[in-house]
């Protein structure tokens, strides 16, 4: 059995390229990619990235030659999955949200061969650019990349920057460009950086081999049948739009581009393509529930939401149902794409909506294509028991995970110490072997032993009707070393106002639904939470405005009072007051 060799009729290196040139053959006259007024077929798409592709031989693009790129989801950005690897290259996707030295610390650390930017982000390219000239006054080492604009396909501006535009080296480009042919699965075809919530950004890079079964998983996991009509909400900029930019063209789908997430334009699109599937973090659900009657269309047909990027409530998953979307979980980092997702179970039509909703939001069990996924005690690697309320660390291990940390090998053997990848994730795994995220690591708060969930705190505060966002994070406690002090964003009133909400309120609301060590000791209003560039609310920001909080014998003030704890011990024993440790 061991003596057959591997040859060209049986093995082939997997790439996710090849869901392209399969995607042109078999739906060849089927719409692949819509950009307001502008529409190509399969057929089409693949004759342009092969253009593309092999004009980007005169940028001497060679095989694990970097081509950066800063734009929204357009028609550009979506080719380049395909072309730049079908030149040898590997794609960057910038964050469009990042700032000018944000940007020039990722070119310079991608060591970009070229770098693409759409029009409206020319002033940012331009100051991460001067950034860098700067930076290599200094250095003998040439970092700085050859630029090419991306004009608005369908009413071009005539912007100029660069040396090309994009539609030229498409219209130069040799159609009958033979794309390079991968060797090893294992060479790179992504370079994502992390958003750098936790730590310094960190250049995350995908295998040919990873992406090609990333993307299988999630469409099996998301039970996504071919000819989607799949609207990008979710940046590709975010892990390549979690590996759907290659596995939309698998199911031989319609790409429906937008320039902007904007309530009016998701609504306008979901209606005029009859959009089935869409990606995105719960904080769009806000903007979709929050639409003004003018902006909403009507949804004829239920649309297939897939949300990850951090733990929707249950009650916001209620909300969305009347409105026409379905909503599956997934959980994944830059590091691994997807890797959870929540697979419903024909078992759980018959229970009560809040029950199928409490379900739903869930991370879910590992998809087909990672190998293993579990919840641990990192100090002895012994996995928790499934009982829904042991919590460790999330740890996954399987071909989708990344490669590695670019020029970080340090950084890349901490990450898979004891043979898994370490997420940071707190969780706990429920007696039917689906996972639940409780918290970051650096974010249970430890109340006097008692370890709370500021995401369990968070789902309560996210199920009151008039919570729009809502934050959990420790605050100093004299007894209990940290206490629950949760920072909100109020909807307002048929007045259009918000300060009739008061912190006794939302006390009040809370003791009806916890225990009373979880109980927030400070309700903290703010018109919006801090958010990161990719979305993510900023919680060290928020952490660090509770270290100016102190519990008194009622609610906390910022002035320093004595506390009764008596009221304290109902619901467990008094235990020495504990202060945890912050991962920052």
């Amino acid at each position: 059995m061991d003596q057959f060799p591997k040859c060209d009729a049986n093995y082939v290196p997997l790439t996710p390229v090849n869901f392209l040139s399969r995607a042109a053959k078999v739906y060849g006259n089927r719409l692949s990619v819509v950009y307001e007024g502008i529409h190509f077929t399969w057929q089409k798409t693949y004759e342009r990235c092969l253009r593309l592709a092999d004009s980007l031989r005169y940028f001497n693009i060679s095989k694990n030659d970097v081509v950066s790129v800063l734009a929204p989801n357009i028609p550009a950005l979506y080719e380049m999955h395909f072309a730049v690897p079908m030149a040898g290259g590997v794609i960057n996707a910038i964050n469009t949200r990042l700032n000018p030295n944000h940007v020039a610390t990722i070119l310079r650390h991608s060591e970009a061969k070229v770098f693409f930017v759409d029009y409206q982000f020319v002033q940012l390219a331009r100051q991460a650019l001067q950034i860098l000239m700067a930076s290599e006054s200094n250095s003998s080492k040439s970092v700085l990349p050859s630029v090419v604009l991306i004009d608005d396909i369908e009413s071009p501006t005539g912007a100029i920057f660069g040396e090309w535009e994009y539609e030229q080296l498409v219209a130069k480009g040799n159609p009958g460009y033979i794309p390079y042919e991968v060797q090893d699965e294992w060479d790179p075809i992504a370079l994502n950086y992390t958003s750098g919530t936790t730590s310094e950004p960190k250049g995350v890079v995908y295998s040919h081999r990873g992406v090609f079964l990333g993307s299988l998983g999630v469409i099996i996991g998301w039970e996504m049948a071919s000819e989607p009509v799949y609207m990008w909400s979710l940046p590709m900029f975010h892990a390549n739009g979690w590996t759907l930019a290659w596995g939309i063209a698998a199911r031989g789908g319609t790409n429906v581009c937008l320039r902007n997430t904007t309530a009016k334009d998701m609504y306008r699109n979901i209606a005029q393509h009859r959009v089935t599937h869409m990606c995105c973090a719960p904080i769009v659900f806000n903007i979709l529930l929050e639409a003004k009657p003018e902006e909403r269309r009507e949804i004829t047909s239920p649309v297939q939401i897939l949300a990850g990027g951090a733990p929707p409530a249950a009650s916001l998953l209620e909300k969305m149902k009347p409105l026409g979307f379905h909503v599956t979980h997934t959980y994944g980092l830059t590091e691994v794409g997807p890797a959870l997702v929540c697979e419903w179970q024909a078992k759980w039509n018959n229970l009560p909506s809040q029950d199928q909703s409490k379900i739903m939001a869930r991370q879910g069990i590992n998809t087909v294509a990672l190998a293993h996924m579990d919840v641990k005690d990192l100090n002895t690697m012994i996995s928790v028991p499934w009982d829904g309320k042991t919590m460790g660390e999330i740890v996954l291990k399987g071909s989708t995970v990344m490669k590695g940390y670019f020029k970080d090998p340090k950084a890349t053997a901490k990450a898979f110490k004891n043979g898994w990848f370490a997420t940071g994730d707190i969780g706990v795994i429920h007696p039917d072997g689906y996972l639940e995220i409780k918290d970051r690591s650096k974010d249970v708060i430890i109340s006097g032993g008692e370890n709370i969930s500021s995401v369990e705190l968070e789902s309560v505060l996210y199920s009151h009707p008039r919570v729009l966002e809502a934050a959990v994070v420790a605050m100093p406690h004299p007894v209990w070393g940290e206490s629950p002090c949760a920072f909100l964003a109020i909807r307002k009133n048929s007045d259009g106002k918000s300060n009739d909400l008061k912190e006794a309120d939302i006390i009040a609301y809370c003791k009806e639904k916890l225990p009373s060590y979880m109980i927030p000791k400070k309700v903290e209003f703010i018109p919006e939470l801090p958010k990161n560039s990719t979305g993510k609310i900023q919680k060290f920001q928020l952490r660090d405005l509770a270290r100016n909080f102190v519990v008194s014998e009622t609610f906390p003030s910022k002035k320093s009072a004595q506390v009764n704890p008596n009221t304290e011990l109902q619901g467990r024993q008094a235990q020495p007051a504990r202060v945890a440790s912050s991962r920052l």
